[in-house]
């Protein structure tokens, strides 16, 4: 078993920044590709970045490219996302997502692959 837990959602002003946390416990060795998705209120669930454990691999929605980065610190299993010049549209709940299967094998913004889900955490942005 895999569990994941979000933290670091907040509100802040357009133009701010903000860095969410996913606490890695469990089975963490099963984990392959991870990910962050965000839901907005009516909207559909989009992924946002991804990240291979253990390898060097990024992969970015380009409505987030360029202002949010994706890391984990595989001493303390911690996914992170870092995100930079926010808008009202970056508005949702944010969930961090880990899959079994590695990156390279999948197709990383879809949520499907994903084994493990968090339960979100909040992320306002006023204008």
């Amino acid at each position: 078993q895999v569990q994941l837990v979000e933290s670091g959602g907040g509100s802040v002003q357009a133009g701010g920044s903000l860095t969410l946390s996913c606490e890695v416990s469990g089975d963490t060795y099963s984990t392959g590709c991870m990910a962050w998705f965000r839901q907005a209120p009516g909207k559909e669930r989009e992924g946002v970045a991804v990240i291979n454990s253990g390898g060097a691999y990024e992969y970015y929605a380009d409505s987030v490219k360029g202002r949010f980065t994706i890391s984990q610190d595989n001493a303390t299993n911690t996914l992170y996302l870092r995100m930079n010049e926010l808008a009202p549209e970056d508005t949702a709940m944010y969930y961090c997502a880990a899959a079994r299967t590695s990156c390279y094998l999948i197709v990383p913004l879809s949520s499907r692959p994903y084994n493990y889900w968090g339960q979100g955490t909040q992320v306002t942005v006023s204008s």
